[in-house]
């Protein structure tokens, strides 16, 4: 029969329509849109009637592992001083496929030896391909892949050429957005040390 097709594709969406209206009454109370939970509720299997993320007024969690611009990493001694954990050694700008990170190294005015911390790091956050090898080869764990992914802006030039200073965030923020990764990292690292001690400690 002609149009067969046309009622049983408005059966499923009346079903919707009404599987909608039911559901926001039961979560009366409970904040079905625009919370966390309902966002939860509505990706899930279980889910019915209208199941669309209201964004940008709702965000789907992105996972631990969800990789966007790259960041650097600075941790925070007893004195209250940043220390970059980059040393401008140039392996990411190597690797990097599309040639969007460029390095600046610290050279000592006095030698001119150079100074193992960049003087200035940039990335071309448009020409980035979000591959992560910069932060797979990072020798010294320094780069890292963010979760920030609402990079609109009206002109690339004046913004998305990030420096050094907007590139910069503390160990902390890499321990909120990956926790799993960060706790992996840091029991390897105490690992390294206490071989390290032991090796030290047998040799003298």
């Amino acid at each position: 029969m002609y149009g067969k097709g046309i009622i049983k594709g408005l059966g499923v969406t009346i079903k919707h329509f009404i599987q909608t209206y039911i559901e926001d009454l039961r979560w009366i109370g409970k904040g079905r849109y625009y919370t966390e939970a309902g966002v939860l509720q509505r990706m899930s299997p279980e889910t019915r009637g209208i199941f669309t993320i209201q964004y940008p007024e709702e965000k789907m969690p992105v996972p631990e592992e969800f990789r966007f611009i790259p960041f650097l990493i600075y941790e925070v001694d007893e004195n209250g001083e940043q220390r970059d954990r980059c040393t401008s050694c140039g392996i990411c700008a190597k690797v990097c496929p599309p040639q969007c990170i460029w390095i600046v190294r610290t050279n000592d005015p006095k030698t001119g030896r150079p100074i193992p911390e960049p003087e200035e790091f940039f990335i071309d956050v448009d020409i980035c391909m979000n591959c992560g090898f910069c932060a797979e080869y990072c020798p010294f764990d320094a780069i890292k892949m963010d979760h920030d992914y609402e990079l609109t802006v009206y002109n690339r030039h004046a913004t998305n050429i990030y420096d050094k200073a907007k590139l910069s965030k503390p160990v902390s923020y890499y321990e909120s957005i990956r926790p799993i990764n960060y706790t992996r990292e840091e029991e390897a690292r105490a690992e390294a040390e206490a071989a390290k001690a032991a090796r030290k400690a047998a040799r003298g």
